[in-house]
């Protein structure tokens, strides 16, 4: 039987906590690390996240650029880091921000959701910028293989605020586009939720973000997992989400990168064990 990804996070949660490491080879990281530039250097580094990650957090989150410069050697590459990360029984949150349309989305559907292929992910970040049902193929697809998707929603990058803040008619309203972006979506969680009542279908939200002046709502509905950049190296703490997020709190995917990867080799299990203390202290 196939589990749904919102049942699968939902379980890693309660496993492991919220926190979701992020897998972010920057030319910097590697040096400090004492690693080539190279293919072979991303995947040394990914490689050691994912072990120090094991047994200690249930997401991880490869930003796929760092992989993808690289040419073919590289996407080699992150298949191994994926590979190992979910044998380690990690979820993968695939951070690659796919968006189109017909079937050029259905070939980034099977590229990075597809049950036994090269780049298979557990979650895939897209992008709905081409219409939000033009999503409505992946997300099905995604469900009926226990994927979920993030779809970026309310951005943490400052440039983004004004179109997402953009108004739209919405039904016999208008809301935000970021808004619109989650009624959308929670509309296919509706129809697809598990017997806990989550959708499998996320959504970005910064940490930076004011929810309120895009109008997003206090609770989503159905619970569905949200993944939120911005912790730690770019603005708040950890110990802050509940505070941020309110109701969704529970949902919550806390993803850290720099702040955490800065420890270096030696340093990043503490780092990774530092975090997760800090957000069991902020759910109580």
């Amino acid at each position: 039987m196939t589990i749904a990804f919102g049942t699968k996070t939902r379980e890693a949660i309660l496993t492991h906590g919220a926190l979701c490491v992020g897998i972010d080879p920057h030319e910097s990281l590697l040096n400090d690390w004492n690693l080539p530039v190279s293919a072979a250097g991303a995947r040394e580094f990914g490689l050691r996240v994912v072990d120090a990650s094991a047994g200690e957090v249930g997401f991880v989150k490869p930003q796929a650029s760092f992989y993808e410069r690289f040419g073919s050697a590289g996407f080699a590459a992150l298949e191994d880091v994926t590979r190992a990360a979910r044998a380690a029984g990690i979820l993968v949150i695939a951070d690659a921000k796919r968006g189109d349309i017909g079937t050029t989305m259905a070939g980034y559907a099977q590229a990075w959701l597809a049950p036994g292929s090269p780049l298979e992910a557990d979650a895939l970040t897209v992008s709905p910028y081409l219409g939000p049902t033009s999503l409505r193929e992946t997300m099905t697809f995604a469900h009926q293989h226990g994927k979920g998707l993030f779809v970026l929603s309310a951005t943490s990058n400052p440039e983004a605020g004004e179109l997402q803040r953009a108004v739209v008619s919405a039904g016999t309203g208008q809301e935000s586009v970021a808004a619109a972006v989650i009624s959308s979506v929670s509309a296919f969680n509706a129809d697809t939720a598990d017997g806990h009542g989550w959708g499998s279908m996320g959504f970005v939200i910064g940490a930076t973000v004011d929810q309120a002046s895009l109008g997003l709502p206090a609770q989503l509905t159905p619970r569905a997992p949200i993944l939120a950049p911005g912790f730690g190296a770019q603005g708040p703490a950890l110990a802050e989400l509940g505070e941020l997020f309110g109701a969704n709190a529970p949902s919550v995917i806390a993803s850290e990168s720099r702040g955490i990867l800065r420890a270096g080799p030696v340093g990043l299990e503490d780092a990774i064990r530092s975090r997760k203390n800090e957000l069991e202290v902020t759910r109580g």
